[in-house]
């Protein structure tokens, strides 16, 4: 599925799309060039899921974890800033991602072969102001 974005308040209807789309599966990676809108998205996607705490970048916490009357606790993750695949799992992402709340992901890239299956893709892009947002599933 790709949906094309123009002004960023229609990222709260892209955000109830995703969460259908993505069905049971409450791993959710993002993939996007710095400044593509990762977190903004992920922003949307918490006030979807009903979490009413401010939502920043856990850039170099790795981890924030949110709360969510519906869903419980939900994860956002941020692995920019990751040296190696021991310092994820020290931080314990596996257990997070076992733990079945949501799981948002920024950079998966650099922890690929710790990402369990199922999980959604959302891949941004960005031109002349027009995001382009796709999902896909593994």
């Amino acid at each position: 599925m790709q949906i094309q974005v123009k002004e960023e308040r229609e990222l709260e209807s892209v955000a109830r799309e995703l969460l259908k789309f993505s069905g049971s599966r409450r791993i959710i990676c993002f993939y996007g060039e710095m400044g593509a809108g990762k977190t903004t998205f992920i922003r949307y996607l918490c006030k979807e899921l009903g979490v009413d705490e401010t939502v920043s970048s856990p850039t170099f916490s790795l981890v924030n974890e949110y709360w969510s009357d519906r869903f419980g606790p939900v994860y956002h993750f941020d692995f920019y800033r990751i040296n190696s695949l021991q310092e994820a799992l020290d931080i314990g992402v596996k257990e997070y991602f076992d733990s079945g709340g949501y799981c948002l992901v920024e950079w998966p890239e650099n922890i690929l072969n710790l990402l369990p299956e199922p999980h959604t893709r959302v891949r941004i892009t960005s031109t002349s102001g027009i995001r382009n947002i796709r999902f896909s599933h593994d």
